[in-house]
């Protein structure tokens, strides 16, 4: 097979921008066209790509003899979008989560995905930090036993500013335990290799964009949660989700319990949003066992290079190798359009759990809820 990809980008904001940044570092990536509407996002887009060309449509971008396509558009636009790829096109097509914003679309996608022969990967960055796949290779190895119980604690900036405040409202996002969370519920899905039953959240809008409006209307979007899940072997995890506590040194923290250990890994938020007169804290993984009880810590370094391309520890070069491998050495995709779903329909579970007070339970194998 080829080892030359040309890419096709839909949309070019913040994440879009950090896609293009890390296909630059894989030899045999091109990016040759790009779909972005807004004047600004498309100049910022056309500083890290000069030799791509910019269309107004999706037919446009498609008729560039491109390879593959990336989708970073907004969360509202994804599912329409990958749609009518699906039906137009037969291209490997890599999605920003979240793939779908609602429950409804959750069918027509998998339907459509079902037809569709070419790779399709869902970007799940946080799969792919270094130490995340240094903690999940620790796990599997077995080193804390029989895994018992999963936690995961995000405590970070609040939202950051988009393109005509379209993340400010939980009909765009499809709520916060949607938007920033199918990553969290991807990653323990991953995690305890297992599927969850039944999930139950209690959740609020507290401290952030209170005080904003948008053409009169006040934003709705969550700040902080705790969601605990249940999965079908017995196993449980718990997300600690806070979006006004920047000021912490670690802006992710895994924790896994098992019948001989515990197993944490520590991963600082971007470097962008650290003071500039201190550094950066350093990744790390720590195994302590029940005996002896003597814990070992291990630094993550990150190639600085790497690093720099985005806000994700490297995560989006490594996700785009995957990808790119997929295309050219038919190798198989590590993260499915059904690994997206599941991801969705957890972060909508949990959406209605806060909204109601009431534990839901997962139905029609873990791709719908009561």
């Amino acid at each position: 097979m080829t080892n030359t990809v040309r890419y096709g980008i839909l949309g070019c904001g913040m994440m879009g921008r950090e896609h293009l940044t890390n296909l630059q570092l894989i030899e045999g990536a091109e990016v040759v066209a790009i779909l972005e509407p807004n004047s600004r996002m498309a100049e910022r887009a056309a500083r890290i790509a000069p030799d791509a060309t910019f269309v107004d449509s999706i037919s446009a971008l498609l008729e560039n003899n491109i390879d593959a396509l990336v989708i970073a558009t907004p969360n509202y636009q994804h599912a329409g979008q990958l749609l009518e790829l699906l039906g137009h096109s037969t291209l490997p097509i890599l999605v920003e989560k979240p793939v779908v914003t609602t429950e409804d679309q959750v069918s027509q996608i998998a339907e459509a995905a079902a037809r569709h022969k070419a790779p399709l990967w869902v970007a799940m960055e946080y799969r792919y930090m270094p130490p995340v796949s240094a903690f999940q290779k620790s796990l599997n190895e077995g080193v804390i036993g029989k895994l018992i119980s999963l936690s995961i604690r995000e405590h970070r900036f609040p939202f950051l500013s988009k393109v005509n405040d379209w993340n400010r409202f939980n009909r765009n996002t499809g709520g916060t335990l949607v938007e920033k969370c199918c990553h969290f519920f991807d990653l323990m899905r991953l995690l305890t290799n297992d599927e969850v039953t039944r999930i139950y959240a209690s959740a609020g809008q507290d401290n952030n964009h209170l005080d904003e409006s948008y053409a009169g209307e006040s934003p709705d979007i969550l700040d902080n949660a705790f969601v605990v899940l249940d999965f079908q072997s017995g196993k449980r995890a718990m997300l600690d989700l806070n979006m006004f506590a920047e000021g912490s040194r670690y802006q992710e923290e895994i924790c896994a319990i098992g019948s001989t250990g515990k197993l944490e890994c520590f991963v600082p938020g971007p470097e962008q949003t650290w003071p500039a007169d201190q550094p950066q804290p350093t990744p790390k993984l720590v195994i302590s066992p029940r005996s002896p009880r003597n814990p070992v810590t291990t630094e993550i370094t990150v190639d600085p290079l790497i690093l720099a391309a985005g806000s994700h520890q490297g995560a989006t070069f490594y996700e785009h190798l995957g990808f790119f491998r997929s295309i050219t050495e038919g190798l198989p995709v590590e993260v499915t359009i059904d690994d997206g779903l599941r991801a969705v329909v957890l972060g909508l579970a949990a959406q209605k759990s806060a909204r109601t007070s009431q534990p839901v339970n997962l139905t029609g194998q873990g791709l719908s809820f009561e």
